[in-house]
């Protein structure tokens, strides 16, 4: 069996961004006191970050590989099973990253540990660093013990699919009505024209599900680790041929919620990152289901 492959995930910091933008630093400068900022504030975010990725390098076994990815390029990079990704940054990062992956081990690493730590990067620089360093002795099965947190998936029937850790989002691309056929798991069809769809692991059930749910009246939804969906319809339009009944529901594992598109197309896209999304065209059927593949959050 090949060693062990560390990828480390990270994003371009803010400061970085406003110099591809801005070119010098004066300009940079500029442009966030016009805003009320400083640069130094974006100048110690961007040292925390790197300070971060220098303990997790620094800490990565001698017989190991490391590879290191952007998020801008998550969809483009080849990963292998034998991989363990160390996630630097915020919570979100490593729901971008958990959509490519095929059960490989995540540890995420908050770069600015504080009074509020984050749900999913659990692990300070140093702590994740002892962690690879301890599992670099006795062997990354023995040492990283995981977490699954449930994933959900969405499939088009050309083949076509994606997954979230948080949530899918099915609806029309701009601020337009989204129009379709939704059939639950036991069968009842009903005719929408909403806002769109939304089905919600437990994870996200912290985040733009729980905000839906609280409107609803304070729905149950999942624990993170529970093998359970929460779907909800955003502004289900009441009119001659289309209802509001259907409108949240809970998916167990092994249920499927379907939705045959009835206009020009819609988009799928999970956790928020609209640019990697499914185009869906008119009269193709959308299913949506627990994912067969959990994120193994190293605990």
């Amino acid at each position: 069996m090949a060693n062990p492959r560390l990828v480390i995930v990270h994003r371009r910091t803010e400061l970085q961004e406003l110099l591809d933008r801005h070119a010098t630093r004066g300009q940079a400068e500029f442009f966030l006191r016009t805003r009320g900022r400083t640069l130094q504030d974006v100048q110690e975010r961007h040292d925390r970050l790197t300070a971060a990725l220098a303990t997790v390098r620094a800490a990565v076994p001698a017989e190991w590989r490391h590879a290191e990815v952007e998020r801008a390029d998550l969809s483009r990079f080849l990963l292998t099973p034998e991989d363990i990704i160390a996630v630097v940054g915020q919570d979100g990062l490593v729901a971008n990253a958990a959509k490519y992956l095929t059960g490989q081990p995540v540890i995420g690493i908050d770069p600015e540990p504080g009074a509020n730590p984050g749900v999913l990067v659990r692990h300070t620089p140093g702590a994740a660093a002892r962690l690879l360093q301890s599992a670099g002795h006795t062997g990354p099965a023995e040492r990283l013990r995981c977490q699954e947190l449930a994933t959900v998936t969405a499939r088009l029937d050309d083949g076509q699919e994606l997954s979230g850790l948080n949530e899918v989002f099915i609806g029309h691309a701009s601020h337009q009505s989204a129009r379709y056929q939704l059939t639950t798991p036991d069968g009842q069809v009903e005719r929408h024209s909403s806002s769109g769809l939304i089905v919600s692991t437990g994870t996200g059930a912290t985040g733009w599900c729980a905000s839906i749910a609280l409107e609803r009246g304070g729905r149950a939804l999942p624990a993170p680790t529970d093998p359970r969906l929460a779907w909800f319809v955003r502004e289900a339009w009441p009119s001659p041929i289309t209802g509001t009944s259907l409108t949240e529901g809970v998916l167990a594992a092994g249920e499927v919620l379907r939705a045959t598109v009835a206009s020009d197309q819609l988009v799928v896209f999970g956790d928020g990152m609209e640019g990697d999304r499914l185009t869906a065209s008119w009269g193709q059927e959308i299913t949506v289901r627990l994912g067969e593949r959990p994120l193994r959050l190293v605990a």
